[in-house]
């Protein structure tokens, strides 16, 4: 019996040791939503995968759908924010936007909005001023609440979500953060997440 084959793009966003050398990954994908999959003997120094499935990877990733879930085929990396990110207060945000993916993206809906923001927001983490970094990831918050349906855009700050991603971190001043800040915080306790 075959199986079909997804090739799709991934963020990983946390890992777990099962067995003896395997290790099941929670991974954001672009066409299956957030999933756990598991791979075979990943943890032997000799595999090829050991080094692209490391968290917070930016992945292409090929999965199959078996009857016991989700496992990884081959794996190739695009980059690891966490690892190219120079200052600390990069690799701290890196860390709070997979947090914040793993809090509020729950089961295989597929949501390419968000994760079109989640990619481009995690290479962003890591060339952004160290200045730029709360707007950023507050934008990123206020997008993705946005898109689940907890936050609705008000004119005080539809700036952050009519424009793409970059435009709308280019745009945005103190005024509008400390208006999503406020948003989010409303958004958070009304998710119950």
């Amino acid at each position: 019996m075959s199986y079909a084959i997804y090739t799709t793009k991934a963020i990983v966003c946390g890992s777990k040791d099962s067995k003896t050398a395997d290790r099941s990954y929670l991974l954001f994908t672009k066409d299956a939503g957030m999933i756990y999959a598991t791979a075979r003997s990943v943890r032997e120094e000799r595999s090829k995968q050991r080094h692209s499935l490391q968290d917070f990877a930016q992945i292409k990733v090929s999965l199959v759908q078996g009857k016991s879930g989700w496992r990884i085929g081959s794996v190739e990396q695009y980059k690891n924010p966490y690892y190219e990110a120079s200052e600390r207060v990069n690799r701290i945000t890196v860390v709070r936007i997979v947090r914040t993916l793993r809090r509020f993206i729950h089961g295989g809906d597929e949501n390419m909005l968000v994760f079109q923001d989640a990619w481009q927001v995690l290479k962003s983490a890591t060339e952004i001023k160290t200045t730029e970094l709360d707007k950023l990831y507050t934008i990123f918050t206020a997008r993705l609440l946005h898109q689940l349906g907890y936050l609705p855009i008000t004119p005080a700050i539809q700036e952050a979500f009519v424009v793409d991603f970059n435009e709308a971190i280019k745009n945005a001043d103190d005024k509008l953060c400390e208006s999503l800040a406020g948003h989010i915080k409303i958004a958070e306790n009304s998710s119950h997440l």
